[in-house]
């Protein structure tokens, strides 16, 4: 029977996620359009109290601060040449606080807001040659896995898991898509369909991220674990804590800690593995989850 490198890694932790990131750093500071990435390298006491608050709160695997980190995602903000280093350092802090709780660091890739062929200009060889570019930095400052995720093109995600493969071949594979339209990715992939086309490239977890809220990821996570090939593909799923809706001068996400650790024990019941959080989830949302878990 086939081993799963996850499973194989966690040996035993709860496999619980942390939760969202660039709308706390931008509660903590962040200029709105200014990068997150580079706060790896200017700001990294921000990162690191972040990483750790995670880790207080149960998290037994830590997001690196990298999502826009690719050469195509940093020119928005002029830091394509920054690359390397915003990667190697984002993953060097989440491994610092890591490691002073025994857990794991995923790095983190995010879509590169380009098209592929036809629709666009990249072919599959070039989103992998700028996924294997930011993976150089974040194997190098000490990540244990790959966590692929946001995608909403099969192609774009399969180019990622490529490049994994290429310069990380040892570490497991994680890959998750944000089905927001229909129950669908913006470019049509169903859960069903994501599952076997991921399994088949060789992850070692897929699901999904992002998101409307719990309500539709229920919905979404069933249709995953049911797709799943075989029990030796794990199913993740990380939900935003609902939609952000104005009062007064801020925006302010409809689901609490307490809506957010129900939403986990009924995605365990429904078979999910590994559970996290998204966008408007900070780390009260996770403690209440790691707690609800058990």
């Amino acid at each position: 029977m086939t081993t799963n490198r996850l499973s194989a890694l966690l040996a035993g932790r709860p496999a619980i996620l942390d939760g969202g990131y660039g709308w706390l750093l931008q509660e903590r500071g962040l200029p709105a359009g200014d990068a997150a990435e580079l706060w790896n390298l200017e700001n990294r006491s921000a990162i690191e109290d972040l990483h750790e608050e995670y880790a207080a709160a149960g998290a037994r695997i830590l997001t690196t601060n990298t999502f826009g980190g690719t050469s195509a995602r940093l020119a928005m903000n002029g830091l394509e040449d920054r690359v390397h280093d915003v990667n190697a350092a984002g993953a060097a802090i989440a491994r610092a606080v890591a490691d002073r709780h025994g857990i794991l660091v995923a790095g983190d890739l995010g879509p590169t807001g380009e098209l592929l062929e036809p629709l666009g200009t990249l072919t599959i060889e070039d989103v992998t040659a700028l996924f294997a570019e930011q993976l150089r930095g974040l194997v190098e400052g000490g990540i244990d896995l790959v966590l692929i995720e946001t995608m909403s093109d099969l192609g774009e995600t399969k180019a990622a898991v490529a490049a994994a493969v290429q310069v990380a071949p040892n570490l497991p594979i994680v890959a998750t898509m944000s089905f927001d339209t229909n129950l669908r990715t913006m470019m049509g992939v169903t859960p069903a369909a994501a599952v076997t086309a991921l399994a088949e490239a060789g992850v070692d977890a897929v699901g999904a991220n992002c998101g409307r809220g719990p309500e539709e990821m229920t919905q979404i996570a069933a249709q995953l674990v049911a797709a799943r090939p075989h029990d030796h593909v794990l199913v993740i799923a990380q939900s935003n804590a609902g939609l952000p809706h104005l009062e007064g001068d801020a925006f302010v996400y409809t689901v609490d800690p307490a809506g957010m650790a129900r939403h986990a024990t009924e995605l365990r019941s429904l078979g999910v593995d590994v559970i996290g959080a998204c966008c408007g989830s900070s780390p009260a949302h996770i403690k209440a989850m790691s707690d609800a878990l058990g």
